[in-house]
C-alpha cells in the first residue's frame, strides 16, 4: 500500500496552468519544475496520468498530439511540465524542427527545471530520440529518470533482464546521473518508486533534514 507523502498529496490537487509553443511563452522561471518526456506511444501521458492520479495529459491512439509544453501546477512553487512527444507523429518537417529548437532551448536554459523523467516502451528502449533526449539532459547536468513503461508487456523475467541491460548502458554513458527502473500503468507498478525520486527533486529541503539527522 502506498504511503502518503508531500508530493503525494500534491498530485493530488495538480492542476493545468498552460500551454507554451515557444520557450518565452512558459510560467515564470521560478519554483521547480519536473519535465516529462517520451517518444510517440511510449506512454508518456499514461505516465503523467497515473503518477497525478489524475487525467491531467490526454492519452490518445493517435501518437503525437501532445504539440505543445504543457504546465501542470502542484502548489505555487512545484510544476509538472508534459513535453512534446515525438517520432509517429505526422507533421511537417519543419514542425518538427520547431519542437526540436525549442525542447532544446527549455531543457538547457530552463533554471527551474529540477528533473526529467523520460519515459521509454521497454520494447523498444533507448531510440535516437530518447539518446537525444539523455544527451540533453547530460549537457545541462540534469538528474534523469527513466520509466520503461508497459512493463507489463513482458514476462518478469525478460523485464527484468531488460532493465538491467539498460541500467548497465545508461550507467556507462551517463554515470548516476540517470537511473532507470521499470514501470506500468496498467499495474500502477513503479509507482512509489518514482514518486519517491520525484520528492527529492521537489523538496530537497527534506533530504537535508534527513541528512542532519542520520
Amino acid at each position: 500500500m502506498s504511503l502518503a507523502t508531500p508530493l503525494v498529496s500534491l498530485c493530488q490537487r495538480a492542476s493545468f496552468i498552460k500551454s507554451a509553443s515557444e520557450v518565452d511563452q512558459c510560467p515564470p522561471d521560478q519554483g521547480f519544475e519536473v519535465a516529462f518526456a517520451g517518444r510517440s506511444n511510449a506512454g508518456k501521458s499514461s505516465a503523467l496520468n497515473t503518477l497525478t492520479h489524475a487525467r491531467l495529459a490526454r492519452t490518445s491512439k493517435t501518437p503525437g498530439r501532445t504539440q505543445l509544453i504543457n504546465f501542470f501546477g502542484l502548489d505555487e512553487q512545484r510544476r509538472l511540465v508534459d513535453l512534446p512527444g515525438y517520432g509517429y507523429a505526422k507533421v511537417p518537417l519543419a514542425l518538427k524542427e520547431h519542437w526540436k529548437q525549442h525542447l532544446d532551448a527549455y531543457l538547457t536554459h530552463r533554471d527551474s527545471l529540477v528533473g526529467l523523467v523520460l519515459v521509454m516502451d521497454i520494447r523498444h528502449p533507448l531510440s535516437d530520440f530518447d539518446q537525444m533526449m539523455l544527451q540533453w539532459a547530460g549537457d545541462s547536468s540534469l538528474p534523469t529518470l527513466v520509466l520503461l513503461s508497459k512493463a507489463d508487456k513482458l514476462a518478469f523475467g525478460a523485464s527484468k533482464n531488460e532493465l538491467l541491460k539498460i541500467q548497465a548502458r545508461v550507467r556507462k554513458e551517463h554515470g548516476d546521473l540517470v537511473s532507470v527502473q521499470l514501470f506500468s500503468s496498467p499495474k500502477r507498478q513503479g509507482v512509489d518508486e518514482a514518486h519517491a525520486v520525484l520528492e527529492q527533486w521537489f523538496f530537497p529541503d527534506l533530504l537535508d533534514i534527513d541528512a542532519a539527522e542520520g
